[in-house]
């Protein structure tokens, strides 16, 4: 579903990715994890064409993210071509993002009408089962701002899902969250694991939730994979001295210790 290829992202003299290489398989749950600055959100971002990329190549569902083919030439891609590509994949960030002014089932409904053209009683109608699936059927004409934290990220989970992407990306979606209304958000991820065979792309520090949803783990540091397997190596018998540095702060900075 994804190809990564000696992928670089530089911000000025940063460099915050460096010669990445990875693939990402069709029904894969993956696992991005690592110190805070090790480039995790970039790569979803860069996915997700937020940013762009300093070198390298991508390609999704088979075919180059950021560049096209013409005159039997690769080009820069076109915003046409990026527009296309989008409709792969869907985004839940750190932040809920919800349109204020809009009802629960307006920030669902909103872009499958306007980018997909949907009908508005089939878009409303999606809606209403998704935010069934996420716990939410009550939810529908309330306003973001009388939801808690931990439903503002299930609408968003339920919005994002509207599209019908073919991967979602997951970006430390519980960090914004009271410890209490992380589990809410976390049973939801769990449940759209284990129903759906989309391909899912996770960056977090609950490293209790990585290791029961991914089927595979990347360990970042400095804009590297240092490590990669499944969840089972990674944090039982990791082989690198860094990630096992890394995994015991982890661990003693959630006993307080």
């Amino acid at each position: 579903m994804i190809r990564i290829n000696d992928l670089s992202k530089s911000f000025g003299k940063l460099t915050v990715l460096n010669g990445l290489s990875f693939d990402v398989m069709k029904g894969e749950k993956l696992a991005l994890i690592g110190p805070s600055g090790s480039g995790k959100t970039t790569i979803l971002r860069i996915l997700m064409t937020l940013e762009n990329i300093s070198g390298g190549r991508i390609e999704v569902c088979g075919e180059p993210l950021f560049h096209m083919h013409r005159n039997g030439q690769d080009v820069p891609a076109d915003e046409a071509h990026l527009h296309k590509m989008r409709r792969h994949i869907g985004m839940v960030f750190q932040h809920f993002n919800l349109f204020p002014h809009k009802t629960v089932l307006q920030n669902i409904t909103l872009a499958p009408t306007l980018t997909k053209g949907e009908k508005r009683i089939d878009a409303e109608k999606r809606a209403r089962e998704l935010l069934d699936m996420v716990g939410l059927a009550d939810k529908a004409d309330y306003m973001p701002v009388q939801l808690s934290g931990g439903q503002k990220q299930r609408v968003a989970i339920a919005r994002a899902l509207a599209l019908s992407p073919e991967i979602m990306l997951f970006d430390e979606v519980t960090s914004a969250l009271d410890p209490e209304l992380v589990e809410e958000v976390l049973q939801v991820m769990q449940r759209l694991a284990v129903e759906t065979d989309m391909t899912m792309l996770l960056v977090t520090h609950e490293m209790g939730f990585a290791r029961e949803f991914a089927d595979r783990v990347l360990f970042f540091d400095q804009g590297r994979i240092v490590e990669a397997g499944p969840p089972e190596q990674i944090f039982q018998a990791p082989q690198e001295e860094r990630t096992r540095t890394f995994l015991r702060k982890i661990i003693a900075s959630r006993h307080g210790m």
